[in-house]
């Protein structure tokens, strides 16, 4: 489709004005980045990979009746959007220790936690995306004890989808990040899962070897990110047929 005005651009992706009022266009980058950016590169093929993903996700809990901005996949890196209005938090589940989360606790990753943990950061790079207790969030407001009620059901639903999924094809989902947009009808609002969902934004570990298919491949230097994300897209059968191998990422100076 013919180029539209740049709305915004991301680390890994762009948004374009859409071709009707109240839509988007989302465009999926190349670009990998880590530790708030201080680690960048180019992997070809990466875009297009969580695109197809992405789509493959959201198109999923659309059919369960969970509302997200999803509207269709227009080619091989974009896809028509809703237009929302995005709340300014990293809305976080986890399900197994890992990360910052087991650094932060001192805890070995790994580790079955005895319920999923939700929690929440504040979307601002320049602090790092800083976790934030709900107090916070309602008191600046952010959003409202309502919402936070409505993102926590979202967020739970999302997790039983996806871990439903991955282990249905021999991925254990450790833990994954979404954002939540409002829409608005009026006065009424309606909130849905935003942005995107995709190896960028989870972890994924073989059930039985371990092996990572996420971004810690990139972060921890442990082999080729299109190789892990192009296993996860092969066993949920959504692999594209012109997606770009390349090994060895292009480091950005």
């Amino acid at each position: 489709m013919a180029r539209r005005k740049k709305i915004y651009e991301g680390k890994a992706k762009i948004l374009y004005e859409g071709p009707e009022p109240g839509t988007l266009v989302q465009y999926f980058k190349d670009d990998a980045t880590a530790f708030n950016a201080e680690k960048r590169a180019v992997i070809e093929g990466k875009g297009v990979l969580n695109n197809r993903l992405s789509e493959f996700f959201m198109t999923g809990l659309t059919q369960l009746g969970i509302p997200n901005h999803f509207i269709r996949r227009l080619n091989m890196r974009e896809q028509l959007i809703r237009q929302v209005e995005i709340i300014p938090l990293e809305v976080i589940v986890r399900n197994v220790s890992a990360g910052s989360m087991a650094k932060r606790l001192g805890m070995e990753e790994g580790v079955q936690l005895p319920r999923p943990i939700i929690e929440f950061s504040l979307k601002d790079d320049k602090l790092g995306d800083p976790l934030v207790p709900e107090e916070y969030i309602t008191a600046f407001g952010w959003a409202s004890q309502q919402d936070l009620d409505d993102i926590v059901q979202l967020a739970i639903r999302v997790n039983d989808f996806m871990s439903g999924v991955m282990y249905g094809v021999g991925i254990k989902l450790v833990d994954f990040k979404i954002e939540v947009g409002r829409i608005w009808d009026g006065d009424y609002q309606r909130l849905v899962v935003a942005d995107e969902i995709s190896p960028d934004s989870c972890r994924l570990w073989d059930i039985e070897t371990g092996a990572k298919f996420d971004k810690d491949v990139f972060r921890r230097d442990l082999g080729s990110l299109t190789d892990a994300y192009t296993e996860v897209a092969r066993r949920l059968g959504v692999m594209p047929s012109n997606a770009t191998h390349m090994p060895k990422p292009t480091l950005i100076n």
